[in-house]
Formats: structure tokens, C-alpha cells, sequence
């Protein structure tokens, strides 16, 4: 790594017009972006998450604007001010979409793992597929966090290297509420010993993996790890020890935690991190068996149709990778698709079981099982008049009436 740069040296490599990729969710290089204040005409393209990635690329310069694939609140005034383009496009179609257009610089955070070697830190979803497109590739190195071990080497792949003292991401844990705890027990009874499984971040899937401490050789094939995954991995339950492929190794796209998680990927290398063309590709995953999808929804309606992204005519986040794990599971011998979610949102005030979505983000096809609190309805073969009434059932009974009516 013998082409270091400085403040000046960096913000020189960018011209107008320069179309710029910017890691997203855990691994945001900040150092990086807080040397580009008032750059004019960049085009940045990221993936943000809200909780993490707190900044709008948009409006760093004059004439700057940003492709997102994801929204967060952090962009909503430069979605309505046309500086922000929202791209719906799934986890897996993003990264083949990267790795064919034409990157000018691509941006990257960085830090050396416990025997030295230098990774691309806690997010590894897009990293290959910019790579392989941009012209220049910066790496900031932050000495203020070390890497997993299992996260992709950089090798030689930087053109330019900065460093900074960037902390690793903490993301928040979310606390168990009672209704999730409820919904997780009713999946984690659908969850059988040798299943594989993705999920996401949040309440309920949190309370589902807290529920299968009773379960064995649980395998992990997902777009991320977290707090849950790891308990269930040292307590034995999670050890991936039947999968047809990557027998023994844990796959995931990013962490998303706090200090706990990230002191034990330093050292546990059966954690292997892997970019979304292999995190999310049917191909891989239709070669592991009972492969359980669990994701959540906004709301989800009387034909089965799934919105996860949009409330009231606003874009609220994006299509993400659940559908990409949805259509895989009907690849994989043994495969399902859970949607699980709370009856009501608003407390209480509307209900989350509609007779038509807003905006569809997956298809009916799409899902097998659906979970609220009062109970669990089975999709997968079911007719349409016997779907909805499955779907009626696991509403909240003050609404079951004017479903059925309407």
C-alpha cells in the first residue's frame, strides 16, 4: 500500500460529472465523505441503511445527486427536491446492475484484521461488483476497529488509500416487545433441526432466533448476521453442519450489531462474508435444502401480496433482498417463505392485513406462510378464497369483519 493520499491529494482525484459508488448500511466510509464537502456535480450512488447511514450525497456539493436502491429519512428532502433518484431494484439485480455500469471512483472502508491483513470491514454486499467496474478504487483505513476475519481481503485491489480513525458501526439492538415475542415463538415452531435460514434486523426476528435455543444443526445463509445468529452459533444450536454446500461456515453479506458481535467475528472464522451475487443468487441457495426465508412486510393483503416499502403513498425503505430469498426458497428442496409481521400498526389504529396492498413489493406467489400474533396462515397451495380466509383468521379480530365485507 504504497499510494497514501491526503485531504488535498483526495478531493483532486474527482472532476464534475464523476459518477462515485459509496459503501452503504455498516461499512460508510466517513472519513472519505468528510473530505468531500462542497465537491460540485458528483453523482454518488449508494445503498444506505436509516438507522446508520445519516447522510444525504446529494447535498455535499453544488449540482451533486444521488441513485439510491433504498430509502431512508436522511433522503426525503432530496427526493422531493429531484436530487435523489430512488431505483426499485432487488439485492441481486443491484449488484449485477453495478458491476456493468461505468464507476469513476469508487469509495471504501477498510481495517486490518487481527493477524494484519487488511478487509473490507463489516459489509461486503456490492463490494466485487464496484470493484470490478470502478476506474479508481480509494480505501479508507480506519485503525479504530479491527475486521472480521471473514470478511473479503482487499488484497490489491485499492488504487489509493486513506487513513482515518473511523469507528466500527454499532447497530442498535432492538428491544423485544410482547407482541414480538409472540410472533417469534409462532416461527421459531415452524423452524424444524437442519434448517437453513436468513432473516432480517429488528423485534421480530430477534424473538425468533432467541426461540430456537432448542433446536440443532441450524444453518446460516443470509444477507446479514447479528446479536441473535451469533448466540445460537456458540450455543451450539446454529452450526451449519448440514449444508449440502459450505458445509460448516456461516454466510452473510454484512454484521449488523454492537461491541459483542464485532469482538467475536475478529476470531471466528467460520463466519465467511461473501458479496450479494453469492448471498443472495438462486443458484447457490436452490443447492441448500430447507432454506427458511424470514422477512417482514408493511402490510400484506387478502391475495397474499406483499408492500414492505411504501406507506401512504411515501417511499419509506425499498425492495431490498427479501424477495431474492422468497423466490429462492421455492428452488431449495424443503424450502419456505415466512412473512411475519404485527396485526396493527398505529397502535392498533389500522390494520396491517389489507384487502389490497399499496404497492406491491412481492408477489402472492411468492409466500408460504404468514405470521401475526393470532396465529400462522398457509398459503403455499391454498386457493384464492382459501387464502384470504387464512389471511382473515390471523388478522386482529377488529378488523375480520370489514375484511370479509369489503
Amino acid at each position: 500500500m504504497s499510494n497514501w493520499i491526503d485531504r488535498e491529494q483526495l478531493r483532486a482525484l474527482f472532476k464534475p460529472g464523476d459518477t462515485v459508488y459509496v459503501g452503504g448500511s455498516t461499512n460508510e466510509p466517513h472519513g472519505l465523505l468528510d473530505q468531500l464537502s462542497d465537491l460540485p456535480g458528483l453523482h454518488f450512488i449508494q445503498q444506505p441503511i436509516g438507522v446508520v447511514n445519516q447522510r444525504d450525497l446529494s447535498a455535499i456539493g453544488d449540482n451533486c445527486r444521488q441513485d439510491t436502491f433504498f430509502m431512508t429519512g436522511f433522503l426525503k428532502e432530496g427526493l422531493a427536491a429531484k436530487r435523489v433518484n430512488f431505483i426499485p431494484m432487488h439485492m441481486r439485480a443491484i449488484y449485477t446492475h453495478l458491476a456493468e455500469r461505468s464507476i469513476d471512483v469508487t469509495l471504501l472502508l477498510a481495517a486490518k484484521d487481527i493477524n494484519g491483513d487488511l478487509r473490507f470491514g463489516l459489509n461486503n454486499d456490492y463490494v466485487t461488483a464496484a470493484l470490478s467496474s470502478s476506474r479508481i478504487t480509494i480505501v479508507e483505513v480506519s485503525d479504530a476497529f479491527v475486521a472480521p476475519i471473514g470478511s473479503i481481503l482487499v488484497g490489491d485491489h485499492g488504487d489509493y488509500f486513506y487513513a482515518s480513525n473511523t469507528p466500527a458501526c454499532n447497530y442498535p439492538m432492538t428491544e423485544i416487545d410482547d407482541t414480538s415475542r409472540t410472533i417469534g415463538g409462532l416461527v421459531a415452531d415452524l423452524i424444524r433441526d437442519g434448517d437453513c435460514i436468513q432473516t432480517g434486523v429488528g423485534a421480530v426476528p430477534a424473538a425468533i432466533l432467541s426461540g430456537l435455543t432448542d433446536r440443532n444443526d441450524l444453518g446460516l445463509h443470509s444477507g446479514l448476521i447479528d446479536e441473535g445468529a451469533m448466540k445460537l452459533i456458540k450455543g451450539g444450536n446454529m452450526n451449519s453442519s448440514r449444508k449440502n454446500i459450505d458445509k460448516g461456515l456461516h454466510i452473510t453479506g454484512m454484521s449488523m450489531g454492537g461491541t459483542e458481535l464485532l469482538n467475536w467475528l475478529k476470531e471466528e472464522k467460520a463466519v465467511q462474508f461473501r458479496s450479494a451475487d453469492y448471498t443472495h443468487e438462486m443458484s447457490i441457495i436452490q443447492k441448500l435444502d430447507n432454506f427458511v426465508s424470514i422477512n417482514s412486510a408493511v402490510e400484506i393483503d387478502l391475495f397474499g401480496q406483499v408492500n414492505a416499502e411504501v406507506v401512504n403513498g411515501r417511499q419509506i425503505s425499498g425492495t431490498g433482498g427479501s424477495v431474492d430469498f422468497m423466490r429462492a426458497t421455492k428452488s431449495s428442496k424443503g424450502g419456505r417463505s415466512i412473512v411475519a409481521l404485527s396485526a396493527t400498526a398505529r397502535k392498533g389504529a389500522i390494520s396491517r392485513i389489507v384487502n389490497k396492498v399499496e404497492m406491491v413489493t412481492a408477489l402472492r406467489t411468492d409466500v408460504d406462510i404468514v405470521v401475526t400474533e393470532f396465529g400462522v396462515a398457509h398459503l403455499k397451495s391454498a386457493s384464492l378464497a382459501e387464502r384470504a380466509e387464512a389471511l382473515i383468521a390471523v388478522a386482529h379480530p377488529d378488523f375480520r369483519n370489514q375484511l370479509r365485507s369489503s
